[in-house]
This record gives C-alpha cells, structure tokens and sequence, in this order.
C-alpha cells in the first residue's frame, strides 16, 4: 500500500511522525513533503544521475521528541517539480528506500490524480452510500465501483474519449437498456474527438517498480 501525505499536512501544519512509523510497522509505504526548519542528521549521502533530482539522503531525525516518535531511517529527497510551468524545489521524505529519487518525486506528483480517482467513484459512481452494511455488502459494492470505473476508463480510451469521467457515465447509463454499439456511440457523440481536458489512459494507475 502507497500513502501520499498533502503538502497542507507538512507544510502548513505539521508532519506527524508517530503516524508516520504507526504506517511502517504496518507495512505501508508512504511519501510527504518535509518541513522546512525540520531537524535531522544526514547519515549517509547517495549518488544521483542528475536532471531533477539535486540530493538523495538517509537521515534520522535529531530531536529528542522526533526521534522517540519515528526512530527508523528514512529517506530525504531534494527535486525539481514543475508547477505551473516553473520548476520549484521540493523536498520529499519516504520510509522506502529501494524507490528511484525519480519515483518518489512523480509518485508525489500523481498525488492529485489519485485525489481525483477516489472523487469520481465516491461522487459519480455514488460510493458514498452503500445498499448494505454488513462487510461483505460493503466489499461488494466496492469492487463493482472499482470495476465499473476500470471498464468505462478502457471503454474511454479505446475510443478517444476525451470528455468527462462524468459524461461518459452518464451516457453509458442513460443507454443501459437498449442495444448500442458502444464505440459507434462514443465517436459519434457531439465533438468526441475534441480534447476538453486531460483524460489518464489505463496504464497510469499502474507505477512501474513500485
């Protein structure tokens, strides 16, 4: 499992180590922004291949408090990210130490889309109330979210669908009880091949060498 902590959680309040180390012993990777004045001590210093990575450190943190609260190593990356078309510096933590600099700087990046992901199937494939309350109701309701959403994405690329998560489940819904050719039905509708905003393509959720 991958978690990737929001710049708000350490940039405007606080990075909170002893749940950061309650998720390593739970086996989850996990990924944040560091905080500036954070103090720590470098332990050894690792070589990059350059582009926009600018440092890869082990550390452990140096504060009495910090230190009792997360006692492992962990792993201090300084990169480049474009924003906004500018490169900006930022400094990224993560508790996995065999990720790629590189890796650990576009996984924090996709964090957004990922936000996104879980929108979409809260929101449009109305996940956020469930028919059933017993676990096994809830898993099941889950996995026909997840899979619904993996088959309208595929259904959406293979077509050069380049609306809307939402406009295509409305569509597919609206034509749920008669018989349509669906990708005669995707490239006809209104501007289908016009592009009206990013759509991700089935391989992106899919992070290779994590």
């Amino acid at each position: 499992m991958i978690y990737c902590g929001t710049s708000e959680q350490s940039q405007r309040s606080y990075l909170d180590f002893a749940h950061q180390f309650d998720l390593l012993q739970r086996g989850v990777f996990w990924v944040t922004r560091a905080k500036d004045n954070m103090a720590y001590q470098v332990i050894a210093t690792l070589p990059v291949s350059g582009g926009n990575i600018l440092h890869d450190e082990l550390i452990v943190l140096s504060t009495p408090v910090a230190a009792r609260d997360y006692p492992e190593v962990m792993c201090r990356i300084t990169a480049l990210v474009e924003i906004d078309g500018r490169e900006q510096e930022m400094i990224f933590l993560t508790n996995n130490m065999k990720w790629s600099p590189a890796s650990v700087a576009d996984l924090y990046r996709c964090r957004w889309s990922i936000e996104a992901f879980f929108k979409q199937i809260k929101q449009t494939l109305q996940l956020s109330d469930f028919l059933g309350h017993s676990a096994s109701a809830v898993r099941w309701q889950i996995w026909t979210a997840l899979l619904v959403y993996v088959l309208l994405r595929f259904l959406a690329f293979t077509n050069g669908w380049n609306h809307s998560f939402t406009c295509i489940f409305i569509l597919i819904r609206s034509a749920l009880w008669h018989r349509w050719d669906l990708s005669s039905l995707l490239q006809s509708y209104g501007t289908a091949s016009g592009a009206f905003r990013f759509i991700a393509t089935p391989q992106q959720p899919c992070y290779n060498g994590f």
